[in-house]
């Protein structure tokens, strides 16, 4: 198999700190050099930004870190460049540290303007500088910042976002802390933001991730074998990583080859959610998938699922739902002829289907992935699965994963990355949880954020959508790397169809565009390896 390129990690800012330092000790690459570098990259980024900075007045914000050693670093490049620069600092200068007062001062040589903001004509000064600057470089605060905004950065802040100008900002966006995404207060509402070194999580994390604008990494010179360190643990699920999941099909291959896959799924009034997925892991590559349901729906969904083989389980008390001990033994002799089982969309919370649900991932030993209503069935009970007798992929949402782990959402947005990976560590599972980045979490530590998806497919089905496109993949790739596969496919076919429906995409318009979906990477393994092999 031809293998896809180099996959991106995300940094935390402890991790970055001691890139930092291993570039100074072990590379002779001191501070003030990517200082330089960052500078001469920033710029860059606000031409591109704007078309053209010559001519353009550029209002320049920085702070007593090394963002704001950056930002002056990048007002002389820019001032080359034919900008017109005007610069506001928010501490006294000799606050600033050595390698930012050391690029302040070569920027002094060229006569550079630099401002105070300590009385009320200084904030005029700065008001009238934002009226008529063509655009703002942000320089303010950097991926060290976390907890709450002094008065003085918060008020500045709010002054940039009313301006309503283009805004550049250096690494991440004032305000935003780089580990978690949070905003405490406000933050810079940036139109780009050039991050160094490498994405961070705050990036992805809303509210951080809205605050981002279009993101730019940019390596600085940092020598790629620190960037690419083992020890960094955070990956990007992007289009690269995907090319390597999903090996191309020999001209030899058949149905059995692509996997047999069971979907337990549905009960009355949500025979949708069995349909979506069932569907889903056809259009994902299966070859076989048979979707079992309570015999009351039998007809009903056989009806509309002309593909999918639809074995009745016996119903339980009231009709169209699952339970009891002769349709646990059936749905058990079913798994046993299939290469892996997805289990939970749609099937209700009746106590006798939930109590069915946690006896069937007990006992059934295939790949498992577990959906909605599987999930719900731990709720009170998480510790019980990492007794189960395989490591089970579970794709919630955040209100499922938060009720499975009796926190509430605020609380697991507020360190969604450590939450989530010690929840797998802890439980045995992989996680699959869905919000507006899709993070994938391993036991072993690993973790990944999604680089695809959109917000039109925060709609009805969309989990369906995934839970089943994940279980379709099983057989087809490694079962480890299906959940990977399944988030990229289910979000770059999102994204196909978010192009054509925006905001009012189905999720059957995810599920239909899957094909394209896969054709288009399928397309671009054949490239890269057509590349490599010249």
């Amino acid at each position: 198999m031809c293998n896809g390129g180099v996959k991106m990690k995300i940094a935390v800012s402890e991790e970055m700190r001691q890139i930092d330092r291993l570039a100074a000790e072990e590379y002779g690459l001191p501070e003030l050099l990517l200082m330089e570098s960052a500078g001469h990259r920033v710029a860059q980024a606000m031409e591109h930004l704007l078309g053209s900075v010559d001519g353009k007045t550029i209002c320049v914000l920085a702070g007593s870190g090394n963002n704001g050693g950056d930002a002056f670093a990048a007002a002389r490049y820019l001032s080359n460049m034919g900008a017109k620069i005007k610069i506001f600092l928010t501490c006294e200068p000799a606050h600033l540290k050595t390698a930012s007062s050391r690029m302040k001062k070569s920027g002094d040589k060229m006569g550079l303007e630099v401002h105070g903001l300590e009385e009320d004509r200084d904030w005029n000064r700065l008001h009238f500088a934002l009226k008529f600057a063509d655009a703002v470089l942000d320089g303010i605060l950097g991926t060290g910042f976390n907890g709450e905004l002094k008065k003085k950065v918060l008020r500045l802040i709010e002054e940039v976002n009313e301006a309503g100008k283009k805004v550049l900002s250096i690494d991440i966006p004032s305000g935003v802390e780089a580990d978690t995404g949070k905003v405490s207060t406000v933050a810079v509402a940036a139109d780009m933001t050039l991050t160094l070194g490498m994405p961070k999580v705050g990036h992805l994390l809303s509210p951080g991730a809205d605050m981002t604008g279009q993101l730019i990494v940019d390596d600085i010179g940092i020598p790629k074998k620190l960037l690419q360190s083992e020890k960094i643990r955070q990956s990007l699920l992007d289009e690269t990583l995907a090319q390597s999941l999903l090996p191309l099909r020999s001209k030899s291959v058949h149905k059995g080859d692509c996997g047999k896959i069971l979907v337990i799924a549905g009960s009355l009034g949500m025979t949708g959610a069995a349909a979506l997925a069932a569907t889903s892991a056809l259009r994902a590559g299966a070859g076989v998938v048979t979707l079992a349901v309570p015999a009351s729906l039998q007809a009903i969904l056989a009806g509309q699922l002309l593909e999918v083989m639809v074995q009745p389980v016996e119903d339980a008390g009231k009709p169209g739902r699952f339970g009891g001990e002769d349709a646990l033994n059936r749905l058990l002799e079913l798994a046993q002829r299939h290469d892996a089982v997805l289990i939970g969309p749609g099937l209700g919370r009746a106590l006798e289907t939930q109590e069915l649900i946690r006896l069937f991932v007990s006992r059934v030993n295939k790949p498992l992935i577990m959906d909605a209503d599987a999930i719900f069935a731990f709720q009170s009970q998480p510790d019980n699965l990492s007794k189960l007798p395989q490591v089970p992929v579970l794709t919630p949402h955040l209100g499922e994963m938060a009720g499975l782990l009796g926190v509430s959402v605020p609380e697991l947005r507020e360190s969604l990355l450590p939450i989530v990976r010690e929840a797998a560590e802890e439980y045995q599972c992989v996680f699959v949880v869905k919000s507006e980045c899709t993070l994938v979490a391993y036991p072993d530590g690993m973790a990944f954020f999604s680089a695809v998806g959109n917000p039109g497919m925060a709609t009805a089905g969309s989990g369906d959508v995934l839970a089943g496109t994940i279980a379709g993949l099983m057989k087809q790739t490694e079962s480890g790397l299906a959940p990977l596969a399944g988030v990229y496919l289910h979000g770059r076919a999102g994204d196909i169809a978010y192009a054509e429906k925006g905001d009012s995409l189905l999720a059957s318009d995810i599920r239909e565009n899957l094909a394209e979906a896969v054709k288009e990477l399928r397309q671009k393994q054949l490239n890269f390896c057509a590349q490599m092999s010249k």
